[in-house]
């Protein structure tokens, strides 16, 4: 082992930082905020019993998102590396090396179909602006009926996955600073603006009340001895899954941050961030279709099928529409960016090639990935490798869902608590470098046991309600 890697901190100088702390909240919240949490959360929190639901989720992110979130952070800055070189760093001559395989894996698995859903946003931004989908009224069905169109379609979601995916990785080539932070910045400024903007727009629609109401307002009724834990598993798991912890896609940027605030302090904001924009995006939508009388409770279809048919029925559907996709284009190209420069840091890491190189390499291979799962909605749909109408989509996200990220999650907690691993004392010493809120020693029970035991839990209850499909 070489004397920088038993020793990280002397790697500091070397390593490229942020800029400025606004770099790093920002590129991290980037990370964080995706497709997932802006249409999951507002549907799952009109589902699960509004502000009631709400309280349970934030529960859940303090107790066990933020603390995730530290020890991520924690791991990259003190080994200044990406999860490629980092337990080799902190510890070396431990098995903890091994570990950090699937991790890695999951994070092309994420982005190989993560690719395709961000060129979807891409193809409707386009589509909504050019007038395409609000020319006329179209109904539910119809709306459904284009984006079951569009699946059937190789050729248009293969160009658009190309275009986004080459679009990330061009901006990760030039590097930390100029690329990822100096694209980054400006664009997660304007996706705040365009949502603070669009949620500013909801007031004024005749259905604002309705909608504030179904999504906000506490219904008792909707909480039932037979769905209690049901809720809780909905409420843990989207707490779990928002931040997106489990795969060192996190970490990364906090081998790029510097010493000057707490860990805990910058997870916090970071959670904040993603919540406010989770929250803001139920705002947006609910009021949308309580204005036009379009069932809001439409799962994960409420974006491609139920809002294109109310932005049809709205006046100057095409303008409010285009704005709209544009916001989870953005959304979805920020965390496109942020796991790119993951992929690319762990490259860098264990293969020792120059940037340039580690881009062309990891564009062919995310691309390649991206093929089997967006022709598995056409030329290979005949493939259902999860049970009769199943796609690879669902496969790959059974994958990385349900595995990939609670059991590398269980690894990161095991490893900063454990002695065996880093060991409580140091993630201490490394959460707590800095000004701001500190971590207590008091936790490390809760950090040691309870941790694992919910993140298994939520393991379990994943294979459960696959198998109760």
């Amino acid at each position: 082992m070489s004397e920088s890697n038993s020793n990280p901190r002397a790697n500091t100088n070397s390593r490229e930082l942020f800029s400025s702390r606004l770099g790093f909240i920002l590129i991290a919240a980037g990370c964080s905020i995706g497709l997932g949490n802006v249409w999951r959360f507002p549907y799952i929190a009109g589902q699960y019993g509004g502000a009631l639901f709400v309280l349970i989720y934030i529960a859940f992110l303090i107790l066990l998102g933020i603390p995730l979130v530290t020890i991520e952070l924690s791991v990259g800055r003190a080994s200044r590396r990406s999860i490629g070189l980092s337990f080799e760093a902190l510890t070396p001559g431990k098995n903890w090396k091994y570990c950090k395989y699937f991790m890695i894996f999951g994070n092309y698995v994420l982005m190989a179909f993560y690719t395709m859903v961000t060129g979807w946003m891409l193809y409707y931004t386009i589509e909504m602006f050019s007038g395409t989908l609000t020319n006329a009224p179209m109904s539910q069905a119809e709306s459904g009926h284009f984006f079951s169109s569009m699946l059937q379609a190789p050729e248009p979601q293969i160009l658009f996955t190309a275009a986004v995916t080459l679009a990330g990785f061009a901006v990760c080539a030039f590097g930390l600073r100029k690329g990822v932070e100096g694209f980054t910045k400006p664009l997660m400024v304007l996706l705040f603006l365009l949502l603070i903007f669009l949620a500013a727009r909801s007031f004024f629609l005749p259905g604002f009340e309705q909608g504030i109401k179904y999504y906000l307002y506490p219904d008792f009724s909707k909480i039932t001895k037979d769905n209690f834990y049901e809720i809780l598993s909905a409420a843990c798991g989207q707490a779990f899954f928002t931040l997106g912890v489990g795969i060192g896609s996190l970490q990364i940027f906090g081998s790029y941050m510097s010493s000057q605030k707490s860990i805990t302090y910058e997870a916090s904001v970071i959670a904040i961030l993603d919540t406010m924009v989770a929250f803001l995006a139920g705002i947006v939508i609910f009021p949308a279709c309580f204005s036009y009388a379009v069932e809001p409770g439409q799962g994960p279809g409420l974006i491609f099928v139920t809002l294109v048919s109310v932005f049809s029925h709205m006046e100057y559907g095409q303008l409010w529409g285009g704005v709209f996709f544009l916001f989870m284009f953005f959304a979805a190209l920020s965390t496109l960016i942020a796991v790119f420069e993951n992929v690319i840091g762990i490259t860098l890491d264990i293969f020792r090639i120059s940037r340039i190189k580690a881009v062309v390499c990891n564009f062919i291979v995310i691309f390649a990935m991206s093929l089997p799962v967006i022709l598995g909605f056409n030329l290979l749909s005949f493939i259902e490798p999860m049970g009769r109408g199943s796609v690879i989509l669902d496969l790959y996200d059974f994958i990385l869902s349900q595995n990939i990220i609670e059991l590398g999650s269980v690894v990161y907690v095991l490893y900063a608590s454990w002695h065996y691993g880093w060991g409580f004392d140091n993630y201490l010493k490394e959460a707590n470098l800095g000004q701001g809120p500190k971590v207590s020693k008091k936790l490390q029970f809760y950090f040691k046991y309870v941790l694992p035991v919910i993140v298994l839990v939520l393991f379990v209850q994943g294979y459960i309600s696959v198998f109760n499909r």
